[in-house]
């Protein structure tokens, strides 16, 4: 069961789930200042069908679900923070999701080097390739195209 989200402090988290054919698929990675949590079993309190681990060393805070929802009702700010970031993640959902389903390869690659380049100094290329959909090896044509 899952009853906190993280915060990124410092470093990077993946989240992910193995198929039945126990291959990875990434969907979502948390930079600095980013939250992360199998958002759906929190809310609707089943267990998760993600798993959180971080890429490289990090820092995170804890925050329990029922902590936030004390803090957002007594404090108007917090909420509000809250409610913003919340968007913020819906929106880059959303765009991940209309990528994947609008665009080719080439251009979700090119989107995530242009939006995220810090994220290409810290996560391993198979992950990457995993996030965007692709095998490693057309991440590396991907790659050395783009030079």
């Amino acid at each position: 069961m899952v009853k906190n989200e993280f915060f990124v402090v410092k470093g990077c988290l993946k989240s992910y789930m193995i198929d039945s054919d126990n291959k990875m698929h990434v969907l979502q990675f948390a930079l600095p200042d980013w939250w992360i949590t199998d958002y759906h079993a929190l809310y609707n309190k089943t267990p998760s069908s993600l798993y959180i681990d971080p890429v490289e060393s990090a820092e995170v805070l804890v925050i329990s679900l029922a902590d936030k929802d004390k803090l957002c009702a007594e404090l108007h700010k917090v909420e509000h923070f809250f409610r913003r970031k919340t968007n913020f993640g819906y929106v880059a959902l959303q765009q991940r999701v209309l990528g994947l389903i609008n665009t080719d390869a080439r251009a979700r690659y090119e989107q995530l080097v242009k939006q995220y380049p810090a994220l290409f100094q810290m996560v391993p290329k198979q992950l990457i390739a995993s996030y965007l959909g692709v095998t490693r090896e057309t991440l590396s044509r991907l790659y050395k195209s783009s030079k």
